[in-house]
């Protein structure tokens, strides 16, 4: 039975790209990798000290979490997202958002003949979680093209990565209503809901779009992106009480937990406003030049108007290059992005370009393009 769970699995996508890694840091001023959205600032003080102060943690934590963290988060989506009617049953941190999509289908008993919809354009890692079910999967963004299907699983992103698209609040209600109307659980992935810049991102647990219900709905929220704490691997689910119950229940026996230290940083960083406008600051100005050098180079930038990533394209007189040329044509000037085929076929002329790299990356690489 060896290698049977890899065999369904999908191709890992970043080994395609070791070749132009390799020419990009050949060039005379270094590497500049904005093909991952890995952070680079320093993770704030505040959850430091909070990780410090916690660091004596000799017992077992619980799965479902300490009150404060959990209190933490219930009041984080009221205060900053509007989300009312949250309590501490609709709350549960996990290690990381990665770990919880890629086993959700299977944690909530999605299995064979059922199916999973994610986007069009979308994370690798929903293909990932419906074949480890073993689930049929169809990346859609028409939910009209389902027929008659009703998925067990339906996957929303926004703000999207790679595309960096909003979905307005109307467009999110009919997505519910839809849902609903079909016994389908919606799970919208959330993690770069404050990194916005041309457009306010709206949860899918706000009573705009619930009606004031979180029956049938979870979304998934990350700190990793809004406060540096990728290493920390602090994250939570949040909405409907019984379908977090239904997650509790099979993370208990499966061990999953967050460590404690981790809880009471992400408690401290759920409640320090502050570093997130700090930070949102940084972005904005790498984001900017960024964006400016890319369209002085002859690039489009569709969608961006939120996330962590600008989607670009090529142009050229005979259309949009293909992903990959761009890829080497950027690789020559050692600069390293992802391609958009990664995230689906329709990604096949554009580039995701990551600003999370340092100050001076960003500026080696503007002058690069200029």
């Amino acid at each position: 039975m060896t290698g049977t769970v890899s065999a369904r699995l999908p191709d890992f996508p970043w080994d395609r790209l070791v070749e132009h890694r390799e020419r990009a840091a050949g060039h005379p001023d270094g590497l500049v990798d904005l093909s991952i959205g890995t952070p680079v600032d320093p993770t704030p003080a505040v959850v430091q000290d909070a990780l410090r102060a916690a660091a004596d943690s000799p017992g077992y934590p619980l799965t479902i979490g300490i009150p404060a963290v959990r209190q933490a988060a219930a009041d984080w989506l009221a205060r900053r997202h509007g989300v009312t009617g949250l309590g501490l049953d609709g709350v549960l941190p996990t290690i990381g958002s990665k770990e919880l999509v890629a086993t959700l289908p299977s944690q909530l008993g999605v299995g064979s003949g059922d199916l999973v919809v994610w986007p069009e354009l979308a994370y690798p890692t929903y293909e990932v979680g419906a074949a480890l079910a073993g689930a049929r999967g169809v990346a859609t963004d028409s939910l009209v093209s389902l027929g008659p299907q009703a998925p067990a699983l339906l996957w929303l992103n926004s703000p999207s990565n790679p595309t960096g698209r909003v979905l307005p609040p109307e467009h999110l209600r009919k997505v519910v209503d839809w849902c609903r109307e079909r016994g389908t659980i919606l799970v919208s992935d959330e993690c770069y809901i404050e990194c916005a810049w041309e457009a306010t991102p709206t949860s899918v647990l706000h009573p705009d779009v619930c009606g004031g219900s979180h029956d049938g709905i979870l979304a998934v929220h990350s700190l990793s992106k809004r406060s540096n704490l990728a290493g920390y691997r602090c994250a939570f689910v949040a909405g409907d009480p019984a379908l977090v119950a239904e997650l509790l229940e099979v993370r208990r026996n499966l061990g999953l937990i967050l460590p404690g230290p981790q809880q009471a940083a992400m408690a401290a960083a759920l409640d320090d406003d502050a570093h997130v406008v700090e930070q949102h600051a940084r972005y904005a100005a790498r984001r900017a030049k960024l964006r400016e050098a890319l369209e002085s180079a002859g690039f489009r930038i569709d969608h961006s108007e939120a996330s962590l990533y600008l989607w670009a394209s090529r142009a050229l007189d005979g259309g949009d290059e293909d992903c990959w040329s761009t890829v080497s044509w950027l690789a020559e000037r050692g600069i390293l992005v992802a391609p958009g085929d990664f995230y689906g076929r329709a990604g096949g002329r554009h580039v995701r370009v990551a600003f999370t790299a340092t100050d001076e990356r960003v500026d080696a690489a503007v002058a690069r393009l200029t």
